[in-house]
């Protein structure tokens, strides 16, 4: 019975931890704007839900000529990951909508977009957390 209690809080809190993780490979792809040849990266968010719900363990996909750190020059910043490897999300190499002479697939204005898309996701996120978490407290002590 309190396992149906607390499945939204761990659904919720699964797409948490998403969120901060896609909101750090934004983050990263911002500060890598003005690295030559760096790849621009994201999470396809719906296909890392799909895949912590069914608790699969996906490895992200190399890009061609790219390192084990992720990277696809050895002056580039690697991508350090908050989440253990095996269960990790998928990162997906960008689109690139706009060719750069240097190589560099990362369009500011789309990531600043996405990073503030995701801001607001997440704090959806975490309100619900917690209005849930109030609820059961609420609950729980008879109020």
């Amino acid at each position: 019975m309190f396992a149906n209690l607390t499945q939204a809080l761990d659904f919720q809190g699964k797409a948490l931890v998403l969120r901060s993780e896609r909101q750090r490979v934004i983050a990263s792809n911002i500060a890598n704007a003005d690295t030559p040849g760096y790849a621009g990266r994201d999470i396809n968010f719906k296909e890392a839900m799909n895949a912590a719900e069914e608790s699969a363990a996906l490895a992200p996909t190399p890009a061609r000529g790219a390192t084990s750190e992720g990277t696809t020059h050895p002056n580039h910043i690697p991508l350090q990951s908050t989440m253990d490897k095996a269960g990790g999300p998928k990162l997906n190499y960008t689109i690139q909508t706009q060719p750069a002479m240097d190589g560099n697939s990362v369009d500011l204005d789309r990531e600043r977009a996405n990073f503030v898309d995701n801001s607001v996701r997440y704090e959806a996120t975490l309100r619900f957390i917690n209005g849930s978490s109030k609820t059961l407290l609420s609950a729980i002590q008879g109020q």
